[in-house]
């Protein structure tokens, strides 16, 4: 009984106190120990996300930019992305370079002709040799771009051409030009093809933007060769004119003479020059084929395989119809609007001049925003403005052809209109296919038809009807063809049980709303803790 009321003394004699400062303190360092095994054991975890070396195939780094973390930081990850800008940065020069030669052919046409000693009549021929070459070059280059090193094989092409460009002014021979030409177009058709595929292969579902920078560039230098042929190196009009008014027909020229007619062309000093602009893109190419590996960020389907369309084949097979009317129509307003104004709407030739160059500076300008454009814009909105503005301004091209005012206005909406076409159309079906070389070929070769084609149709019937805009009716004809193929297309790509690649505009807004939860689950746990702080200096019971 005696210890029993000592017990009962004792439990009486407790009361009830508050905790002090030390306490509290002592109490916030055993919440903060917790805290921080439970983020050792968090690290322990985020730790086994990390790839080891050899593991990369078997485990999938979600967010992996910075998954190198323990080899050094962020060093991998920014190592890569610098990689890819490099890629990009030189494939848009050769790019550059690709356009140049196209283009210059056209500014120094005449005195090709009087360096071959041939009328213009006779030598135009080599407009068909190049353009055959081109469509051999791009079936080359979709096969052997599967079963080689992209940057080796670019590399090859790109000199290849520089070293065509180099021998162009040395011809003398028709047939020898001809044959430099065909070569010169597979080296193209192959540079084309591969580099459409390997901005793809190097950025993935994020490439709209850096492929409407490979495509202005294109346009870049087509409107770049004309100046360097014709400003820098113009040919000596009156020296060419004296020479061929004193040279005696009924003998060969001296060697002093012929050195002088040489002398004269300066504007095949351009060749020389875009030749050696793309042997340094070349020997760039040769360097990134030493010094790094293939960047490739290809985009595959959940299960690790290529996305392939339920419908691929014929999705290809209705985007080569709709390269060869977009491009053809392209080349042939392009190439007859100067002839149209001047002979149909009776224009001036200053005016008819200016008209050309509208189309075509309002088609490179357009290509330069279109890189701004695709990093918020979808491939399939960019492809419906550009439907809808060539498929008006066409039709109002045909309706008031006569009228100078919508002539310039309908060139110049029209011009803006195609172009960014072709490489969002690239671009769009990447979303719903993994595009190959195989693929990329088949788009270059539709185009390169419908540039041979669309634009000799023009010129033959424009003899046979002079008095009819035909030039017009083909606008309107493949503006509305390509307007009824696309919701096909669309209709075939999102077929039920079709897989879908999200784009990179959607990824980012789910990047972003994921990154706003995180942020408002942080904030909450914050308070929580501030909460469990507070209620922590609970009244505790102590013995006396």
């Amino acid at each position: 009984m005696s210890s029993s009321a000592e017990r009962d003394s004792v439990v009486k004699k407790t009361h009830v106190r508050f905790a002090s400062k030390g306490d509290d303190e002592d109490d916030e360092q055993d919440e903060d120990t917790l805290f921080d095994k439970r983020n050792d054991a968090g690290r322990k975890l985020r730790s086994a996300l990390i790839p080891k070396p050899g593991c990369e195939d078997r485990v999938k780094v979600v967010g992996g930019g910075n998954g190198g973390r323990g080899n050094g930081g962020r060093g991998n990850g920014g190592r890569g992305t610098c990689a890819r800008w490099v890629v990009t940065l030189v494939l848009c020069g050769s790019s550059l370079g690709l356009g140049m030669s196209i283009s210059v052919l056209g500014p120094t046409f005449e005195d090709l002709a009087l360096n071959v000693k041939k009328d213009i009549s006779n030598i135009s021929y080599i407009f068909i040799g190049r353009s055959g070459g081109y469509i051999g070059g791009s079936l080359i280059g979709g096969v052997l771009f599967d079963c080689m090193n992209p940057h080796l094989l670019l590399g090859f092409s790109t000199i290849l051409t520089a070293f065509g460009m180099y021998a162009i002014p040395f011809c003398q021979q028709a047939a020898l030009l001809t044959a430099f030409m065909s070569s010169i177009g597979v080296s193209m058709g192959v540079l084309d093809t591969g580099g459409n595929v390997l901005i793809l292969n190097t950025w993935g579902d994020q490439a709209g933007p850096h492929m409407q920078a490979l495509h202005f560039s294109f346009a870049a230098g087509a409107f770049v060769s004309p100046v360097i042929a014709k400003l820098l190196f113009g040919s000596d009009e009156k020296g060419t004119q004296l020479l061929n008014a004193t040279l005696p027909v009924t003998k060969a020229p001296a060697p002093e003479t012929a050195f002088n007619l040489k002398s004269s062309l300066k504007s095949m000093w351009a060749y020389i020059v875009i030749g050696s602009f793309l042997f340094l893109v070349s020997v760039l190419f040769f360097l990134l084929y030493s010094r790094c590996g293939t960047v490739k960020d290809q985009s595959h389907s959940g299960s690790g395989k290529q996305l392939v369309a339920k419908h691929h084949l014929a999705l290809v097979f209705l985007l080569f119809l709709f390269f060869f009317a977009y491009v053809g129509a392209e080349v042939a307003y392009g190439s007859f609007i100067f002839t149209f104004a001047k002979d149909f709407s009776h224009m001036p030739e200053a005016q008819a001049a200016g008209l050309n160059s509208l189309f075509w500076g309002t088609f490179a300008a357009t290509r330069g925003f279109a890189i701004f454009f695709a990093t918020c814009m979808y491939p399939g909105t960019m492809i419906l403005l550009c439907l809808l503005g060539s498929t008006l301004s066409s039709l109002l091209l045909c309706l008031f052809c006569n009228h100078k005012v919508a002539l310039w206005v309908c060139t110049g909406v029209y011009g803006a209109s195609m172009a960014t076409t072709f490489p969002s159309g690239i671009s769009w079906l990447e979303q719903y296919t993994t595009i190959t070389g195989h693929t990329a070929a088949v788009f270059v070769v539709g185009a390169a038809l419908g540039e041979m084609v669309l634009p000799a149709l023009v010129g033959f019937l424009q003899g046979r009807f002079p008095n009819q805009p035909l030039l017009m009716y083909l606008s309107l004809l493949t503006s509305t063809f390509t307007a009824i193929i696309f919701p096909v297309m669309y209709k075939l790509a999102s077929a039920p049980g079709s897989p879908r690649r999200k784009p990179s505009v959607e990824r980012q807004i789910e990047a972003d709303d994921s990154e706003y939860c995180r942020k408002e689950s942080f904030r909450f746990s914050d308070f929580s803790i501030h909460a469990c702080s507070i209620v922590g200096s609970r009244p505790r019971i102590q013995p006396d």
